[in-house]
């Protein structure tokens, strides 16, 4: 059994092993790049967003407040917008539609993540399986000098045994450069995910503080709408009476 083991690793050698690193490594490069080039596209001024969404919802804007988030092209934006438009239900059923809207971004931000940090663990050890198969060729060759007669074992078994570790020592050399991006690049970007999802709570505080103040004083969201436009029409309304009475 250990003899058809070693036959095989022998004549399959590291090279396999190479090849396999090497298709990791693109498909690992492809996915930073996909990812870099979507948070890239959802960044946004989040103390910004935070600064004019609760400026609005003191005015009373609520359908200000949700143009002002769909402008926005971040994840924090959309998860708010989905308590908006739950936000006459009350403030628990918009808390309840924001937790899954923030739930789906999350989702969506932590998309073939694990792959990156899967490979970031592993590289190292398919790296190691080449060396391992690399020495057990040097070991094979070294075998075989001693079985050969001195001249032949002086002429061909160093070159054989040298080749072999140098193939090991590849293999480790290559799992380690395509693991130490693939880390890098999942930590980097699970900051990122975690910065993205701190600002988003942040943001559904905003909004449902508004929403329980309403609720408190006795008025609903809607009420407050219609009584911040019935104060914006009676200045008109005002003047009206006064040029009456002028005249």
């Amino acid at each position: 059994m250990i003899e058809r083991v070693k036959s095989a690793m022998v004549g399959l050698g590291a090279t396999w092993v190479l090849i396999l690193m090497l298709v990791l490594s693109v498909v690992s490069l492809a996915i930073m790049l996909e990812r870099a080039w979507l948070y890239w596209s959802l960044r946004d001024d989040a103390a910004g967003l935070m600064r004019d969404l609760g400026r609005l919802l003191r005015g009373g804007d609520l359908e200000g407040a949700r143009r002002r988030l769909e402008a926005s092209p971040s994840a924090e934006a959309a998860v708010v917008i989905a308590g908006i438009v739950e936000a006459k239900m009350g403030p628990e059923a918009a808390e309840e539609a924001m937790a899954g809207a923030s739930a789906l971004q999350r989702l969506k931000l932590e998309k073939r993540l694990t792959f990156l940090g899967t490979l970031g663990n592993n590289a190292p050890f398919i790296g190691l399986l080449g060396t391992v198969i690399g020495i057990v060729g040097a070991f094979d060759e070294l075998g075989k000098a001693k079985n050969a007669t001195l001249t032949g074992a002086a002429q061909v078994a160093p070159e054989a045994v040298m080749a072999n570790i140098a193939e090991a020592l590849v293999a480790t050399a290559v799992g380690l450069l395509v693991a130490i991006p693939a880390v890098a690049a999942f930590n980097m970007f699970q900051r990122v995910v975690r910065t993205t999802l701190s600002n988003t709570e942040a943001l559904s505080h905003v909004l449902l503080a508004h929403l329980k103040a309403t609720g408190d004083s006795g008025t609903s969201v809607e009420d407050a709408i219609e009584t911040a436009a019935r104060s914006a029409d009676r200045p008109s309304k005002s003047s009206g009476r006064s040029s009456k009475e002028a005249e």
